[in-house]
């Protein structure tokens, strides 16, 4: 794995408290601090992966409800990690669906805030949804270290906060009625 400090020693490192921002998995010289936020979670636990194709995590810790939560953001700080680090979470919590609340401390989850992610060979969506463990054929996230993108020689736009208008839409949506000016033939597809 590119970048990743050697499994070995990663593993023998004992974990920090960590900090609650930012929100993912921040790499820094001495490691990575990861960060996520659940409001009704009772556990979480960070599985390290040193392989996609791995069928069961390298290492697993299990973060302390006192020591590793702020309010309701879980964080812990892995020395040793580096960018390329394969990671994962499991979490428990209540089970009641009637108020949308389905945790599952058997099926491993991507982190909402990855700046990346990857596809194992074995990879399997429908058992995210099967009872039971789905470890070996889950997607994992990857640690990312945006200072290390080669940009190109792209700048930033320079606009304030107060001018800029970010507009999200589904492209498909947005073209395919006839009142969206497109020619009909390439109506809801990203050619229109």
């Amino acid at each position: 794995m590119s970048g990743a400090i050697a499994e070995s020693d990663a593993l023998a490192r004992a974990p920090a408290t960590g900090r609650p921002s930012p929100l993912g998995a921040t790499p820094c010289r001495e490691g990575v601090n990861f960060s996520i936020f659940s409001k009704h979670a009772t556990g979480v636990t960070l599985l390290l992966f040193y392989r996609a194709d791995q069928a069961e995590p390298s290492r697993e810790i299990r973060l302390d409800p006192v020591a590793n939560r702020t309010y309701h953001y879980w964080h812990i700080f892995v020395p040793g990690l580096a960018a390329g680090q394969l990671y994962a979470y499991r979490v428990d919590g209540p089970f009641e669906p009637a108020r949308g609340m389905r945790f599952d401390p058997t099926k491993v989850l991507l982190d909402p805030y990855a700046r990346g992610v990857v596809v194992p060979e074995q990879y399997d969506r429908d058992a995210a949804r099967r009872p039971g463990d789905n470890t070996a054929t889950a997607m994992r996230s990857v640690v990312v270290d945006p200072s290390a993108y080669d940009w190109e020689g792209d700048v930033p736009l320079r606009r304030p906060s107060a001018r800029t208008v970010i507009y999200e839409m589904h492209v498909g949506g947005f073209t395919r009625h006839p009142s969206s000016g497109v020619s009909q033939d390439t109506r809801g597809t990203f050619a229109a």
